[in-house]
C-alpha cells in the first residue's frame, strides 16, 4: 500500500464546550464533536430515548396482520438471511413471536443453491416445510427486492411481510406489508437500522397492539428488552454506521451482557471464543462472536447459527457454539490460503504495474470466502477489489469491497452498460457488492472493470487516509481513561478514537514471530505500545497513529498503545 496520509479530523470548540458544560468528560466531549454530536441528547443511550416504532412506516399496519394472524392461529415463517444480521433478526422474530402467542418456524435459504433472500426456489420449499404449508411469510433482512419470490408466495395462497434494511431497487414487491426505513416516504429518522433492528421494532409495535387488544395487560406481554444482546450484536456485525438510535441500540445489548442478561447461544459463543461478557464491548460482537455466526453461513448452514441464538438449554447452546467455532476456524484457514494466493496473482504490484483496481480469481476457491479476501487485499492496496469463485459448471461468483473513493454498485453499473450481457447479476452499494460472471469471461471482465473505475473518478490510483484525533492530552493518557473509552460503542460512522503524537522508542522487539512489543516515551510519560502483524522495526523517532487499551496483567491494570501506523517523525 502507498504511504498513507495522516489527517486530523476536526472538532468545533463551541460544540465541545456545550458538551463539556452538560457535564460531558472533556475528552469524550471533544471526541464526540468530532463526530458529529450536537447536544446531550444525541448521547442519551438510554430506553426513553429510542425512537418510536409508530414512526417506521407500515410497522403498525405489519403488526394489525400479525396480530390477526395470531388469534387465528395461523402458521408462520419466517424467511431468514445468511449472515450474521439476518441470524440475529430470525432469532428475535422467533423469540418475540413464541412468547406472544404464534405458531412460527423459521427456513433458511442455502447461498449457494437458491441465492439472496425471496426467491420462487426458496417459495418452494418454504411450501414443503417440515412444520406445515405456511400462511404467512416474514422476511428478515431480505425481501425488499424480492419481487419475484413475492409473486410465487401470493400464487401458491401465502401472505408475505417484508422487514428489510436494504435499499429497494425500481419495483417494490407486492407484499401484503413492507417494513423497510429505507423505503420510498418512510419519514423513519435513522435509515440505518440493521435488518435486527426492523424486525424489532416491528415485535415492539407487535405487543403495543396485542396490548391494545387487551390479549395483554397495559404493561403487559413479553419483556422484548431482554432480545438486546441480539439486536446489537446483529447491529454491529452488519456494520451499520452507529447513529444516535443505532448506539442506543448496542449500548443497551451489551450493557445486558455485560451483566450476564443474554441468550444462552450468546453466552456459549463468549466462552468458546475466550471472550468476558463482563467486559463486552462492540469490538467483541464485531470480532469475536459475529465472525464465528457468518462462518455458519459461509461455509456451512446458517441455520445452526439460528438454532444456536434460539435454543434455551445452555448445552446444547455451547455444543452449536462449539461446532461455530470449529467451523470458523476452517473459515480462517481457508481465507489465509486464498488470501495467499491472491497476493500471488497481484505481486504485479511491487513492479508498479497494479491498476485502478484489483481483479483475483482462482479455480480452487470456496465462495463463501471471496468477500474476506476481497476486504484483505482492499486493505493491503487501498483499490477497490473483487475476488472471485467457481459457482456450479458456467459461472463465477464475485465479492467486492470498495474505498471512500469509489462507488462500487455504480462502478459495476457502468461496466454492464458499456458491455452488455457481460455481467449476469449484480447488485450490491457504495463498499460492496456481488456479481456473477459467465466461467470464461473473467479474462474480458477485470480490464473492464479497471476502465469503469478510471472513468468513473478520473484516477488510476488512491491515496489512503488515516484519519486521527490529533494529540491526546498528556493528562488524559491513563488506564482510567483507557477504561472511560471502552465504555463507549464505537464503530461504523462512529469510528474509534485515534490518536496522534511523536514518541522516542526506548526498545522495541518481535514478539510471537509478528508483532512488534515496543517501549516508548512522551514528555516524561513511558508507554508500552505493540503493533500487531508488523514486524518491520522503527526508528528511534516516530509520528504515531494509536489507540489507548487497557492492559491487565496478574490482577494490575496498566495503559497500552496500540499501534496502527508509525512513520519516521
Amino acid at each position: 500500500m502507498d504511504t498513507p496520509k495522516l489527517i486530523i479530523r476536526p472538532s468545533d470548540p463551541q460544540t465541545t464546550q456545550r458538551l463539556q458544560n452538560a457535564g460531558i468528560h472533556p475528552l469524550l466531549a471533544r471526541l464526540w464533536s468530532a463526530r458529529g454530536v450536537q447536544r446531550q441528547e444525541d448521547v442519551q443511550l438510554d430506553w426513553p430515548a429510542m425512537l418510536a416504532p409508530k414512526m417506521l412506516t407500515q410497522a403498525e399496519y405489519a403488526a394489525q396482520l400479525l396480530a390477526d394472524a395470531i388469534k387465528a392461529g395461523k402458521r408462520m415463517l419466517i424467511v431468514a438471511d445468511y449472515d450474521c444480521d439476518g441470524a440475529t433478526a430470525c432469532a428475535v422474530g422467533m423469540r418475540a413471536l413464541t412468547e406472544m402467542g404464534a405458531r412460527v418456524d423459521f427456513l433458511v435459504p442455502n447461498r449457494f443453491e437458491t441465492g439472496y433472500g425471496l426467491s420462487p426456489a426458496v417459495v418452494e420449499l418454504a411450501c414443503q416445510h417440515a412444520s406445515g404449508r405456511p400462511d404467512i411469510l416474514i422476511t428478515v433482512d431480505n425481501g425488499i427486492a424480492s419481487v419475484e419470490g413475492v409473486a410465487a408466495a401470493n400464487a401458491a395462497g401465502m401472505g408475505v411481510i417484508v422487514t428489510d434494511h436494504h435499499l429497494p431497487g425500481d419495483r417494490l414487491p407486492e407484499a401484503l406489508a413492507i417494513v423497510n426505513p429505507n423505503q420510498p416516504h418512510c419519514g423513519f429518522p435513522s435509515k440505518n437500522l440493521a435488518g435486527v433492528g426492523v424486525i424489532f421494532y416491528l415485535m415492539l409495535a407487535l405487543r403495543a397492539e396485542l396490548r391494545n387488544r387487551g390479549h395483554f395487560p397495559p404493561n403487559g406481554g413479553p419483556r422484548l428488552d431482554a432480545l438486546a444482546d441480539l439486536v446489537a450484536l446483529g447491529t454491529v456485525a452488519d456494520v451499520v454506521k452507529l447513529d444516535a438510535n443505532n448506539r442506543l441500540l448496542v449500548t443497551r445489548g451489551l450493557e445486558r451482557m455485560r451483566r450476564g442478561l443474554m441468550q444462552p447461544g450468546i453466552r456459549a459463543l463468549f466462552a468458546v471464543a475466550s471472550r468476558d461478557p463482563q467486559a463486552a464491548s462492540a469490538f467483541d460482537l464485531g470480532f469475536a462472536i459475529g465472525p464465528r455466526i457468518n462462518a455458519a453461513g459461509r461455509l456451512a448452514d446458517m441455520g445452526l447459527g439460528i438454532r444456536c441464538l434460539i435454543t434455551n438449554d445452555d448445552m446444547q447452546a455451547l455444543s452449536l457454539a462449539r461446532e461455530l467455532d470449529t467451523i470458523n476456524r476452517e473459515r480462517r484457514q481457508i481465507e489465509n490460503i486464498m488470501k495467499e494466493q491472491a497476493l500471488a496473482a497481484t505481486d504485479s504490484v511491487q513492479t508498479g504495474r497494479l491498476g485502478a483496481s484489483v481483479c483475483v480469481f482462482h479455480p480452487d476457491w470456496h465462495q463463501g470466502v471471496v468477500g474476506l479476501v476481497a476486504s484483505r487485499l482492499k486493505e493491503k492496496f487501498f483499490r477497490p477489489t473483487l475476488a472471485f469463485a467457481p459457482a456450479g459448471d458456467d459461472e463465477l461468483r464475485g465479492s467486492g469491497r470498495s474505498i471512500p473513493d469509489v462507488h462500487l454498485r455504480d462502478v459495476l453499473d457502468l461496466v454492464s452498460k458499456r458491455h452488455p450481457g457481460l455481467i449476469r447479476k449484480f447488485g450490491g452499494h457504495a463498499m460492496a457488492a456481488g456479481l456473477t460472471l459467465g466461467r470464461d469471461d473473467f479474462d474480458r471482465f477485470a480490464p473492464a472493470f479497471d476502465l469503469a473505475v478510471i472513468e468513473l473518478t478520473g484516477r488510476s490510483s488512491f491515496e489512503p487516509v488515516i484519519e486521527t484525533d490529533g494529540s491526546l492530552e498528556e493528562g488524559y493518557a491513563n488506564a482510567q481513561v483507557a477504561n472511560i473509552l471502552e465504555q463507549q460503542v464505537w464503530g461504523a460512522g462512529f469510528a474509534a478514537p485515534l490518536f496522534l503524537d511523536e514518541f522516542h522508542i526506548r526498545s522495541q522487539k518481535l514478539v510471537g514471530e509478528k508483532h512488534l512489543k515496543l517501549s516508548v516515551q512522551r514528555g516524561h510519560q513511558r508507554f508500552d505500545a505493540i503493533w500487531f502483524n508488523h514486524t518491520d522495526r522503527l526508528p528511534e523517532f516516530v509520528k504515531m497513529a494509536y489507540k489507548l487499551d487497557q492492559n491487565v496483567w496478574n490482577g494490575v491494570i496498566s495503559v497500552q498503545l496500540i499501534v496502527e501506523y508509525a512513520e519516521a517523525a
